[in-house]
């Protein structure tokens, strides 16, 4: 079946004006101004999205999968995504990894979940690799798991700067670096290391040494949670300003208490203040990861759980609270993540040939579509289609 989604406001995530956008099974066929359906071969279904902002789905690049956590013993790991909680906050990519628990998280159910995901409606890739240093992969190395697992864009996360971490050296870094780096290029993919930057006294120290003492390129290193604390978050816009890509996470900074942490929104606009450049920013969930709240001594305060739907909370803010126009809002959700893991025009934009991976807001900003792949998966801000095994 064909869909037009008629009249409504086209950010692409520039906007566009008034479009309509013709949907031909998972791609956008036609852009234009008017699109009559009466020549469109096939049964076509139209809906008026008049005076709504037509945007494109959501890109959510740090998403636990099949859960994370564990920290505070086995009854404290986090449950597996379900489908609907993540449509229903606007997200029609992720990109799923393991995190802290290495041991009894494994690979090879990181990708049969992303399979099950995308066979139920999403787009899904993952990175390979978990906090520990050597890293847990599916064949024998980083690189080959990039070159032969079509889902695998990258490497991570790896921590740094964390008590919960291998405590890499530098060396190990670039060298995992190193490898997803010829990997992506072998295999046409980002090839990113993905990095999770604790609380500690380093920040991204390490990354400044490695920058200056090896060939890897900048692009090569996407460190997340850079506003978990302020003095992480000074050094994430140097490296930001060096050509670096920094990653925000939505909600609660994950590891900091309330003090330190800094709203994703505001750290971003705080950025773009400092003279950061918006295509240097994303921002994710941390979906389904767990969020430990340490002492001073490194015991754990509380236990909570990241929110998919945070992300869109936050986006929301950062129009709303920051006053950030929607058009750059939207860039850290769809286009620069697109760009910075490859998938860029095909996801995050809106262009003929692109996937149809939409969500239409209302003047308010509320969610009232999701289409995922030209699938309507939420209507009228209700998931519409669930996963198999949701009530």
């Amino acid at each position: 079946m064909f869909k037009i989604l008629k009249g409504g406001r086209v950010f692409s995530p520039e906007d566009t004006g008034e479009k309509d956008l013709l949907l031909a099974g998972n791609s956008i066929a036609y852009i234009a101004e008017k699109i009559d359906p009466s020549p469109v071969y096939g049964e076509v279904e139209v809906i008026d999205v008049k005076g709504k902002y037509v945007v494109p789905g959501f890109i959510d690049q740090h998403v636990h999968l099949i859960g994370g956590g564990g920290e505070a013993g086995f009854a404290s790991r986090t449950p597996e995504v379900m489908l609907s909680r993540v449509t229903r906050a606007g997200i029609t990519t992720v990109v799923g990894c393991l995190g802290t628990d290495g041991t009894t998280r494994h690979m090879a159910s990181l990708l049969a979940k992303a399979r099950g995901l995308e066979a139920e409606g999403l787009s899904t890739y993952i990175y390979t690799g978990a906090y520990e240093v050597p890293t847990r992969t599916i064949t024998d190395n980083v690189r080959n798991d990039i070159i032969l697992i079509d889902k695998v864009l990258g490497c991570g996360e790896i921590a740094i700067s964390d008590h919960r971490s291998a405590q890499p050296s530098k060396e190990d870094i670039a060298k995992l670096a190193a490898e997803a780096r010829v990997g992506g290029i072998l295999s046409g993919k980002a090839g990113v290391l993905h990095l999770h930057v604790g609380d500690g006294r380093h920040k991204l120290g390490m990354l400044f040494e490695i920058l200056e003492e090896t060939e890897i390129p900048i692009s090569q290193f996407t460190p997340t949670h850079i506003n978990r604390n302020p003095y992480l978050l000074e050094d994430g816009i140097r490296f930001a300003k060096m050509g670096g890509m920094i990653d925000m996470t939505s909600g609660v900074s994950p590891g900091a208490g309330a003090d330190k942490s800094v709203k994703a929104s505001r750290a971003i606009k705080y950025c773009l203040e400092q003279g950061v450049a918006i295509d240097r920013i994303t921002m994710s969930s941390d979906g389904n990861g767990s969020m430990p709240l340490f002492d001073e001594k490194g015991g754990i305060q509380r236990l909570l759980v990241a929110e998919l739907d945070s992300l869109y909370t936050e986006f929301k803010s950062l129009i709303l609270e920051e006053k950030v126009n929607l058009s750059d809002a939207l860039k850290v959700i769809t286009q620069n993540p697109a760009q910075s893991l490859k998938l860029y025009p095909r996801k995050g934009s809106l262009q003929v040939g692109g996937d149809a991976d939409i969500v239409v807001l209302d003047q308010d900003l509320n969610i009232e579509y999701v289409f995922a792949r030209g699938q309507c998966m939420v209507k009228q801000g209700q998931a519409v289609v669930k996963g198999n095994f949701e009530k």
